[in-house]
């Protein structure tokens, strides 16, 4: 499938068809994780974040830090729980 990227604004953006949102159940406003392989070539690999709600007795903020950690070290996480 080709898709043509385009400008808006400072951001070039890729759109995603309806049915390839539908599969991926994605929907305006989620947040995805985005991955590049270079294993015989470039493969990107996108992954639904799905949104957690903390723990009872859990802060907020400490819950808010450590999501943005695993958010932003995802792939490293990953590769080490294999």
């Amino acid at each position: 499938m080709l898709r043509r990227l385009f400008k808006t604004g400072n951001s070039v953006v890729l759109s995603l068809p309806r049915e390839m949102l539908d599969t991926l159940s994605l929907t305006d406003g989620d947040e995805v994780s985005l991955t590049l392989e270079e294993d015989n070539g470039r493969r990107l690999i996108v992954t639904k974040v799905e949104k957690t709600t903390p723990a009872t007795g859990v802060d907020a903020d400490f819950s808010g830090h450590l999501e943005e950690f695993i958010n932003q070290y995802r792939t490293e996480l990953e590769e080490l729980s294999k």
